[in-house]
């Protein structure tokens, strides 16, 4: 079976089931077939309420002659979404069948064998039945016994082997290659052989009349019993390669209650080898394994645990693996060179190791971090930042988000996760990169591009939960290493059933030892290996073991999770003494206080555990012209009892609906003055980043947020915005066509010149913060005051604004007269009376400072230029004037460079290779950026 496209993604605080997978009993009439013949598929022994649905779908592949070059059915639709063509019919007593001729289904008469499942039109977490195949043709071979492909007996038991065919056959049973038996001209063959030996068997059956031969193959083993021999010194869990042999490496992998562990891969052709059964160490519960010879393997290792020679687990700790589901669908551009997946030797994830990986070089070894007051946060998620979907897309978009003035980049998580086209809450594997968005090389020439522009590098890391796929969670569960189910009692890793209320899939249990291995091994790896400066942690509040069920008791205070997540903290500063430490809490009530305990962590050092300040709702209802719910006075970090900002302040994450699609949707009028309009509702976004950069504090942007991005969170793939939540998760149209729209690029280049204040001048890191932002009628005003001020600096700040409807008047409260300076264009305002009122028509706002400071960002403005034509493979021309162009290809290397390029004049691109490319133009100091595609 392949081809299955696995998108599982996760929805924080949404109620999962757990899907199971059904061994459903399948009939085919007539047994006997031909490709030209019309057969009919019966299902029965289903239960359909398992999986909460009342359809059911076939899933259909087959082989080729010599059961080789398997495909799929042309109309099974995706995994996630069969094709109603294959939806089964209801014979409304339990059992349902499909009738199809094999050669009209699958476009072909060479058709060897066919295999079928039956599923939920959705077969995301084992929806599904188990695989059946049946071969095509009249003379059909079925192997009854045994029925594993692998049987694992004691010494001197006797196996019994069970095969009828639908006409006569001679038959002959091979065991490890030597004859011993046959029985001829018989449609039921039976064999019992006592086992004394590991043993591979071929049961071959050859038609009496035609001579056709069919044959299946099987292994037999005596039950092991490992070496016990300690773990050698110095070796962890994982993968640990020879410093000084690197054709060798040990194996080590933690599975307490497990029998015996063999390792397979494309060094043994993935069977049974009492070669590679791993030893015990019974003192850790460790197997382990040294291997040699690596190099006879290839450039490429693939390896699995097989545990009690019934569960095949890739190494938990595997830095990259293959998947049988994703691999098909990750573009050679992105990831070039990944091995081909052994569907005919083994099933789920593999590790891969690559032997001769393209080595790099850190450019920038002196990196220094942000302080944390003063970070600017982006967040991204690769997918829906850029068509290109991979890291090297947008590390060329660096030029754009450093004129923004960020300093630190937020990627959504990129560990391995199921399927290709998701958020990342769905991880499988928490220390191998997700090969969707890219190569490590690749990553890591991100990291190090973003350090030599001042940007630090945060990844989004969950570790609350982990999904089916996971080896940890497979090797410990009720359906004996399904990818469905539940914990088992036995997990060392997993709770039975959540521990908190906003579970998902499989919830780690943070007080187990070998959870906290699992988690500081994998987290000292990304800030080890790729440089990385901070992580924001998911869902924290599920880091408990207290409050099953229970709303308040998950909000409320927990001294377990407060305590675990500091020990976290303590390695991740063990490895990285600067390190941003980021806590998606949500604290309230007594949650708060654990904000509080964690922001004072270890501040006396400079550190202090960092957490999200969400403030969308009441940012929004200012945005809209509403007033009720706008007080977002808790996003100054001294509302909320702290006394250094370790609060991450923002208006949208990726979790929120969109600030600017309320404003259009839902947006309060007065007469001609209409916040539903676009110029208007961008006017008032950039009055809400007044007040909202200006406070002190570590600030986040959600992407295209400084553009006034307005696709609703819910919007699906074809534009439509359903009622319920179900398109959340869906793919998003980028923000950069909005570059050619002056009113959202105004707000760009005002949310620029904000952050250029906030990060030039002390008093928006700690001055002292008084807000006056709760009131009935829209007029807001906060007051800052540095009290280390000296010189030149700023020592007073006004910031008044009128999120109103209606002109109005607003006492400012100027600290002092004299003169002050509107710091958004340098003009000076005069002050005789620190309490005369200033008039503000809807959206108008200003920000006042006792001194003056001018502005140096670049503006990018909306841009008339039409670059064309475009694709192009020859020349491309501009249908205005520039003062420079460069052209980059998608690594961020520039392929071209020119200045003074006048209008309508020939740029010849015809040595670019074919691929897409970004157009970086300079007009009067202002910057447009294009992609260019060459065909």
């Amino acid at each position: 079976m392949k081809n299955k496209i696995l998108t599982i993604v996760c929805m924080l605080f949404a109620s999962i089931m757990f899907a199971q997978q059904q061994n459903a009993t399948f009939t085919i009439t007539p047994a006997q077939f031909n490709p030209s013949d019309q057969i009919t598929v019966t299902v029965s022994n289903i239960n359909l309420s398992t999986w909460g649905v009342s359809d059911l779908y076939l899933w259909a592949w087959f082989y080729d002659f010599n059961d080789q070059n398997q495909q799929d059915s042309p109309t099974n639709g995706s995994w996630t979404s069969s094709d109603n063509s294959q939806k089964f019919t209801d014979n409304g007593n339990g059992t349902y069948s499909f009738t199809f001729v094999p050669q009209t289904l699958f476009g072909t008469s060479n058709i060897g064998k066919i295999g079928m499942l039956a599923k939920a039109q959705d077969g995301t977490g084992d929806n599904k039945t188990q695989d059946h195949l049946v071969e095509v043709g009249v003379f059909q071979f079925n192997l009854n016994s045994p029925t594993d492909n692998v049987s694992i007996l004691n010494s001197g038991s006797n196996l019994t082997i069970d095969a009828t065919t639908t006409v006569n056959a001679n038959f002959e049973l091979f065991a490890n290659g030597t004859s011993i038996d046959t029985q001829t001209n018989t449609q039921s063959y039976t064999h019992n052989y006592t086992l004394t030996q590991d043993t591979n068997f071929e049961l071959i059956a050859t038609e009496v009349s035609t001579s056709a031969v069919l044959s299946e193959t099987f292994q037999a083993i005596i039950t092991p019993t490992p070496t016990q021999a300690a773990v050698p010194t110095g070796m962890e869990d994982g993968i640990n390669f020879d410093p000084n042999n690197s054709t060798t490496a040990t194996l080590v992998l933690y599975a307490p209650n497990k029998s015996f562990v063999h390792l397979i891969g494309n060094f043994n052709d993935w069977v049974i080898d009492s070669n590679f059964l791993m030893n015990y160490d019974s003192t850790q519960e460790k197997y382990w394994i040294t291997i040699n010879n690596l190099d006879q393997t290839g450039d490429d290792i693939l390896f699995q645990y097989l545990i009690d020679g019934e569960i095949n687990v890739a190494d938990p700790y595997s830095t990259l693996v293959l998947s049988p589901y994703d691999d098909a669908y990750i573009s050679t551009s992105t990831f070039n060179n990944i091995p081909a997946y052994p569907s005919d030797k083994t099933s789920e994830a593999i590790s891969w190791i690559r032997r001769n990986a393209p080595s790099y070089t850190w450019q920038n070894t002196s990196f220094t971090p942000p302080a944390k007051e003063d970070l600017v946060i982006y967040e991204i998620l690769i997918r829906d930042f850029d068509d290109i979907q991979n890291f090297d897309a947008v590390k060329a978009r660096l030029n754009y988000l450093e004129s923004l003035g960020v300093n630190a980049i937020e990627l959504m998580p990129v560990s391995e996760f199921d399927g290709n086209l998701s958020w990342g809450y769905n991880p499988a594997f928490h220390m191998a990169l997700d090969k969707y968005y890219g190569t490590p090389e690749m990553l890591k020439e991100f990291v190090d591009e973003c350090h030599s522009r001042g940007i630090a590098v945060i990844l989004d890391v969950v570790y609350n939960h982990a999904t089916g796929q996971s080896p940890l969670y497979r090797m410990y569960n009720d359906c004996n290493g399904c990818t469905g189910g539940s914990p088992s009692t036995t997990s060392p890793y997993f709770n039975v059933s959540a521990t908190h209320s906003y579970s998902v899939f499989n919830d780690f249990n943070h007080q187990s030892q070998a959870t906290q291995d699992y988690v500081n091994k994998t987290v000292e790896y990304w800030i080890e290996e790729f440089k990385i400066d901070g992580y924001r942690w998911d869902l924290t509040k599920g880091f408990t073991q207290n409050c099953s069920g229970s709303d308040s008791c998950t909000n409320s205070y927990q001294a377990d999770r407060v305590q675990v997540l500091k020990d976290y903290a303590d390695t991740q500063w063990a490895v990285d003494a600067d390190f941003y430490i980021i806590f998606e809490h949500l604290g309230g009530g007594t949650a708060r206080n654990e904000e509080i305990e964690w922001a004072n962590y270890r501040l006396s050092e400079g550190k202090g555990i960092m957490f999200w300040n969400k403030h969308t709702e009441t940012y929004n209802e200012a945005t809209m012209g509403y007033h009720n719910g706008s007080d977002f006075s808790d996003i100054s970090y001294q509302n909320i009892g702290l006394t250094s900002p370790r609060n991450v302040g923002y208006m949208e994450s990726h979790d929120e609906e969109r600030l600017m699609y309320k404003n259009l949707a839902y947006g309060n009028s007065n007469g001609s003055y209409d916040v539903t309009n676009l110029a208007t509702a961008l006017e008032r976004m950039e009055t809400a980043g007044a007040f909202f950069f200006t406070v002190p504090g570590p600030k986040m942007i959600w992407q295209f947020g400084e553009l006034g991005y307005d696709t609703s969170i819910f919007t699906c793939e074809d534009g439509t915005i359903p009622t319920d939540d179900s398109c959340k998760l869906s793919e998003k149209p980028d923000g950069w066509d909005f570059l050619t729209e002056t009113n959202r690029t105004n707000l760009y280049n005002a949310y620029a010149d904000m952050i250029e204040l906030k990060k030039n001048n002390e008093i928006f890191a700690t001055g002292n913060i008084t807000m006056d932002v709760d009131n009935s009628n829209g007029l807001k005003s906060i007051h800052l005051e540095n009290t280390n001020a000296t010189g030149s600096e700023i020592e007073y700040v006004t910031i008044i604004g009128n999120f109103g409807v209606t002109t109005q008047s607003i006492d400012p409260e100027f600290q002092e007269t004299g003169t002050w300076y509107n710091l958004m264009n340098g003009n000076s305002y005069q002050v005789s009376n620190v309490n005369t009122t200033i008039s503000l028509v809807p959206g108008e706002y200003y920000i006042y400072a006792n001194e003056e400071y001018t502005l140096s960002t670049k503006s990018t403005e909306a841009s008339t230029i039409v670059l064309y034509p475009n694709p192009s493979n020859g020349s491309i021309y501009l249908t205005e004037e520039v003062d420079t162009l460069q052209i980059y290809d998608l690594t961020g290397k520039q392929i071209i460079s020119e200045n003074k390029i006048l209008t309508n004049q020939a740029i010849n691109v015809s040595v670019l290779p074919t691929g897409i490319y970004l157009v970086q133009l300079e007009q009067n100091g202002n910057r447009i950026q294009k992609k260019l595609v060459i065909n």
